[in-house]
């Protein structure tokens, strides 16, 4: 076999159909188009359109409701501040902000502010002032003879 003799499997191939290429072609003048109007034209893409037939958008149950301003908190756990408290990016002596924790590495960033939830424990005495916290958290922080300030988150204009 040589190079120049190499074909594809009969069928595996199909010639595309030549549109507005005369009457014998079968799709000949206006190419399966139809007369005028808007989708005869070409770089018409009506989008969601589905011919009459009730689009998929609209056939889908619609359940909740989405505030449109809600907030939204960076979540840590109190096990990620343990961590990063024995790996010394974070300083137990002096008081744990938000500020601290984006500068530690240990949330990206704060969008409405940071909320400390109880996942995990903490053992080292420590004061942290974040926007939000669980009852949960609190209690494991003041357990371990720390203090859980929460304060109201600061006004972003």
């Amino acid at each position: 076999m040589k190079l120049n003799e190499l074909r594809d499997n009969p069928g595996a191939t199909k010639k595309a159909k030549r549109i507005g290429r005369g009457p014998g072609s079968g799709k000949g003048k206006m190419g399966g188009r139809g007369i005028k109007g808007q989708k005869s034209r070409s770089g018409v893409a009506i989008n969601a359109y589905e011919g009459g037939q009730m689009p998929l958008y609209q056939r889908l149950p619609k359940r909740g409701f989405n505030k449109p301003n809600r907030k939204e908190f960076a979540v840590i756990n109190l096990g990620l501040i343990e961590k990063f408290l024995e790996a010394g990016k974070l300083d137990a002596k002096a008081e744990i902000t938000e500020d601290a924790l984006v500068a530690s590495g240990l949330v990206r960033r704060k969008l409405d502010g940071i909320r400390v939830l109880a996942k995990g424990d903490i053992s080292k005495k420590v004061t942290i002032t974040v926007t939000g916290a669980s009852k949960a958290a609190v209690e494991a922080v003041e357990k371990a003879g720390g203090k859980l300030n929460v304060a109201a988150p600061a006004a972003t204009e």
